[in-house]
């Protein structure tokens, strides 16, 4: 653990917000930082302008092995390869990997709260922040893989704060702190294109537990076996959430009879109807559960508690409906780039539903969602680079149903496409399995384009 960074030779690779946040906090405490970028320095003007009065060295076009030379730590922004070659050649020399989040955790002077999993980590750290707010007010900070990295606020927090951070399995994978109260929602394939193995990657999720004291409180998803086959890894207090009753001896939330209610030792507490949760499918309702979970171990108070969950309406990007036109409701749920997001979109619905599919794929398995789609698919529109792949997985599924199937070449026309095909009483749902990197810079953007050209049909 780092406590003086005063001339410190630190290189960062990555100018997005978690390496911008970074590079500034590390100058200001007296680095000697060098910020690495790929793009070229056009392409970089805007960041570079952030920093333009922080002591910064910038080293642009590429990562040359050379950087290496005068470096004390490596700092990985998210999404960086473990497998570049600068990367691979520092772990070679033994230089140190961090990120921004290592990085606050070995600052930070308050309880902290991390949350991961393949899927819901991002709607179930807003909800629980939105808690945190309630209870806490401004001395509540929410940031991470989400929003603001709260790098940028550390200098700033108290002892009797409470940050919560969304952590990805590519920020674990460095570090060396775990969280005092450590949530795993869920693990399901995802990002094997990175982490290469299920083991691999299930590994990477397991850090925010590994460095728990028996005082902190751990809370895996009961319903996935991915996160509760982590139990025996728990080395604190073991807290869980499920939508069924849980058995005895087990601690958390769960659902029974459409009721949310909590359960700690021989105390039962209800906590509100499945009815008045304003966000849809089963898989929002566990969203909602591991909230109460993580709130009732940070200790918030129940109203606060109540009244964040009745409120919350959802995130950008995650099941939203855009609009609804000629008595079709459209839905943008662009947050979904694997199958089994997609499959659990799907899930959330009664209605015939109109699916549009693609991207790039990520070396993931789309049987189960073709299995699905034949169940419960009216149409599928598929677009983009796995555009062909997703529409022979369909096809070739010697499944139940019939279900129409048309190819775009682009997001733009796979709209068209799924608006001449769409009936009065149907749902059109953006749910893609795939990551927008063929077509967009990220999973916001093609959800905000998709949102504009949805809003632009008559």
């Amino acid at each position: 653990m780092m406590t003086d960074w005063t001339g410190r030779r630190v290189l960062i690779l990555g100018a997005a917000r978690q390496g911008l946040a970074l590079a500034r906090w590390l100058a200001r405490h007296g680095s000697n930082v060098t910020l690495s970028d790929s793009r070229r320095e056009e392409e970089l003007a805007t960041a570079m302008q952030t920093l333009a009065n922080v002591n910064v060295t910038w080293a642009v076009g590429g990562h040359p092995l050379e950087l290496l030379d005068k470096t004390d730590m490596l700092c990985l922004s998210g999404g960086v390869p473990l497998t570049l070659p600068i990367v691979e050649e520092a772990v070679k020399r033994g230089i140190p990997l961090s990120n921004d989040s290592q990085i606050f955790m070995e600052t930070v002077p308050c309880k902290t709260i991390g949350i991961t999993g393949s899927a819901g980590k991002t709607t179930t750290t807003t909800l629980v922040g939105n808690m945190a707010r309630l209870s806490k007010g401004d001395r509540a900070f929410v940031g991470g893989n989400i929003g603001d990295p709260l790098i940028n606020y550390v200098d700033e927090m108290k002892a009797d704060d409470v940050a919560v951070l969304e952590l990805s399995s590519f920020q674990l994978d460095q570090m060396t702190i775990s969280p005092n109260i450590a949530a795993i929602l869920n693990i399901t394939p995802n990002h094997l294109d990175r982490h290469g193995t299920m083991e691999a990657y299930t590994n990477a999720k397991a850090q925010i537990l590994e460095f728990q004291s028996e005082k902190d409180f751990a809370i895996l998803g009961h319903d996935d076996k991915g996160a509760w086959n982590l139990k025996d890894r728990v080395k604190g207090n073991l807290l869980t959430f499920s939508l069924h009753d849980l058995e005895e001896g087990l601690n958390g939330s769960y659902l029974h009879d459409g009721l949310l209610s909590l359960r700690d030792g021989f105390a039962y507490i209800p906590l509100l109807l499945r009815e008045k949760i304003q966000l849809r499918g089963d898989h929002n309702i566990a969203n909602v559960l591991a909230a109460f979970t993580i709130g009732h171990a940070a200790g918030f108070k129940l109203d606060d508690m109540l009244e964040a969950a009745e409120e919350f309406r959802g995130v950008p990007h995650r099941l939203e409906l855009v609009r609804e036109l000629h008595g079709v409701r459209w839905y943008n749920d662009s947050i979904a780039t694997a199958p089994e997001r997609a499959a659990a979109a799907v899930h959330a619905f009664t209605e015939p539903i109109v699916l549009m599919l693609g991207g790039r794929d990520k070396n993931l398995p789309w049987s189960d969602l073709a299995k699905l789609i034949h169940e419960r698919v009216d149409h599928v529109v598929v677009f983009g680079e796995a555009g062909e792949m997703i529409q022979k997985a369909v096809t070739d599924f010697s499944g139940v149903g019939t279900v129409d199937v048309r190819r775009a070449e682009s997001l733009k026309e796979a709209v068209t496409l799924a608006a001449q095909v769409a009936s009065v009483g149907d749902v059109v749902l953006l749910s893609p399995g795939g990551t927008s990197f063929d077509e967009f810079k990220d999973f916001a953007e093609r959800g905000e384009l998709f949102r504009k050209w949805v809003l632009e049909l008559t």
